[in-house]
């Protein structure tokens, strides 16, 4: 946590504008996607089903799962979309066709689902020493310090990892780490996906897919 501390402590007052989502974690905005309709979202979901698969678990290598997602993080990327803040042939038409509530119905839709479980496999020392205890040399924080113990995700906009596909992760990785991808808040992921290597991303997204 110390390690975390220092590093938004070092980063923060650069990047305060950096990140390019319009999304604000109001307690009105956290409201309304709590009470998001999950039976409306299942609805709307049929359309979500030849990529994400019919319970949100995906067959496709870079797409992700949906299921057991945090809501609150679903909303957020699926707005951003919708807002061109996030860019991607097929999901930007899709989203631009939701309303606020559509987004928020198929975000609580898809936590409810059960989470894919984790592939098995042996994880790599390396990955598990950095999500456990980071890097201090590159002020890189404990990856469980966001994701969580057991990449379940925390609040809001830091999305759960476990038992995702690892070809999507390591894609999404890497877009952070080119800046493709910039829907990071405050940069975090960005910063932090440019100090690693396409090995480690590799292996980070390896540990992940294992994960349960």
């Amino acid at each position: 946590m110390k390690t975390f501390v220092i590093f938004l402590a070092l980063v923060a007052p650069t990047v305060v504008n950096a990140g390019s989502s319009s999304i604000a974690w109001t307690p009105e905005t956290l409201n309304f996607v709590k009470h998001g309709n999950a039976d409306k979202g299942k609805e709307l979901a049929q359309q979500c089903a030849g990529c994400h698969g019919e319970q949100g678990v995906s067959e496709m290598p870079e797409t992700p799962s949906l299921a057991g997602q945090l809501a609150t993080y679903t909303y957020k990327e699926l707005r951003d979309y919708a807002q061109d803040q996030r860019s991607h042939p097929i999901m930007t038409a899709t989203a631009k066709g939701l309303s606020e509530q559509d987004s928020a119905d198929l975000a609580v839709w898809f936590s409810t689902l059960k989470p894919a479980g984790g592939a098995g496999g042996v994880k790599s020392a390396k990955a598990e020493k950095m999500v456990e205890e980071g890097d201090g040399k590159r002020i890189l924080p404990p990856c469980f310090v966001c994701h969580g113990a057991n990449g379940q995700g925390e609040k809001m906009d830091i999305p759960a990892l476990a038992g995702q596909r690892a070809d999507y992760l390591a894609k999404t990785l890497l877009e952070y780490k080119t800046g493709q991808r910039h829907n990071d808040i405050y940069s975090r992921m960005r910063l932090i996906a440019q100090q690693l290597s396409e090995t480690e991303i590799k292996d980070l997204a390896q540990f992940y897919q294992q994960e349960k």
